[in-house]
């Protein structure tokens, strides 16, 4: 469950803002690389501590796709895209067209389908980001973990202390009669947030 917020409705609204902006984006690149219509929805924003992302992404034991790049330039951060297990065999399914199947590893091409999903949708939210706040950011080249819930985040926290503040935009996938949930994180350290919200021009 989501800690006490520390950020104030105005800040969570203005970063749905921006992951609406992002997902618009993302869904066209998504629609023009598989060739079907793509809509990407944000219906909700957290902020919550790191170690608090594992329930959120279905508990310790689950078992997660993970993409994971690094934020440069402006700010510093690390950007994570999550998908639950069937999540991220709807998504393979739907990269690679074929037909989806309940097991426990991917592909080699799925595992790149999923990364080049991850590339396309934080590339987008860099971007919107970018356009937002008028600050530089870029993207480093994606790394995809397939993996236990607490061991995906245990490794993102590596750099980062246990109490460090997510924010986690809730993303929908919607293609035809298919939905796949997923997690967008910007995990910022304090400075680079204070810089986030500065360039929004949003108070806590």
């Amino acid at each position: 469950m989501p800690s006490e917020k520390v950020l104030s409705e105005q800040q969570l609204d203005a970063m749905k803002e921006v992951g609406n902006i992002g997902a618009g984006h993302a869904a066209t690149a998504l629609s023009q690389l598989i060739g079907k219509k793509i809509m990407i929805t944000v219906p909700k924003v957290h902020c919550m501590k790191l170690l608090q992302t594992v329930e959120m992404v279905g508990g310790p034991q689950s078992l997660i796709a993970g993409v994971t790049m690094h934020v440069l330039g402006d700010i510093s951060a690390e950007i994570v895209l999550v998908l639950p297990r069937n999540s991220a065999i709807q998504m393979a399914s739907l990269l690679t067209k074929n037909e989806a199947e309940e097991r426990q590893v991917l592909t080699v091409l799925e595992h790149s389908a999923i990364k080049e999903a991850g590339n396309i949708l934080a590339g987008s939210y860099l971007n919107a980001l970018t356009e937002f706040l008028g600050i530089i950011l870029l993207q480093s080249v994606p790394q995809l973990v397939f993996d236990l819930a607490e061991a995906v985040v245990t490794e993102i926290g590596k750099n980062f202390l246990p109490q460090t503040e997510v924010i986690c935009i809730k993303t929908k996938f919607m293609e035809a009669n298919r939905i796949i949930d997923g997690y967008f994180m910007l995990i910022p350290d304090s400075r680079s947030l204070d810089i986030i919200f500065r360039a929004i021009r949003v108070s806590s």
